[in-house]
C-alpha cells in the first residue's frame, strides 16, 4: 500500500516572529525564572534565619555581578509576568480582542515591564544597592 501523502505541519522557520508570539513566549519563560527565583529567595531566607556568618555570605552572593545579573532578571520577569497577567485579565474580560488592542498590550506589557524594572533598579541604588 502506498504512504498517504499527508501535509507537514510547518515549524517555527515558517513563521514570522510577532508580538503575540514573543509575549506567550516570554510569559512562560517568567513564569519558570520566578519559581527557580523562589527557590533562591528561600534559601536568602535560610541564609538569613542561620544566623550572621550565613547571611553575609549570601549577601554577598547577590552584591558580585552575577548576583546583581540575577536580581534584575528576576525583577525583570517579576515585572513582566505581572503586567502581562493583568493584560490577560482585562482579556478575560472581553476588551482588547481586536489585532490592533492586541499588539499594543502586547508591547506595552514588554516596554512596560522594562521600564519598571529600570525604576525599580534606580530606586534600589539610590537607596543603598544591595548591601
Amino acid at each position: 500500500m502506498p504512504p498517504v501523502a499527508r501535509p507537514l505541519s510547518p515549524h517555527l522557520q515558517v513563521y514570522r516572529w510577532q508580538i503575540q508570539m514573543v509575549t506567550s513566549i516570554l510569559h512562560r519563560a517568567s513564569g519558570i525564572v520566578l519559581s527557580v527565583g523562589a527557590f533562591v529567595l528561600a534559601g536568602m531566607l535560610l541564609a538569613l534565619a542561620s544566623g550572621q556568618e550565613a547571611w553575609d555570605c549570601a549577601r554577598g552572593l547577590l552584591a558580585a555581578w552575577p548576583g546583581i545579573l540575577v536580581m534584575v532578571g528576576f525583577t525583570w520577569a517579576l515585572c513582566y509576568h505581572w503586567l502581562n497577567g493583568i493584560r490577560h485579565l482585562v482579556q478575560d474580560a472581553g476588551w482588547g480582542f481586536s489585532i490592533p488592542a492586541f499588539v499594543r498590550s502586547s508591547w506595552v506589557s514588554v516596554i512596560g515591564s522594562v521600564v519598571l524594572t529600570a525604576i525599580i533598579c534606580a530606586v534600589a541604588i539610590c537607596c543603598g544597592g544591595v548591601a
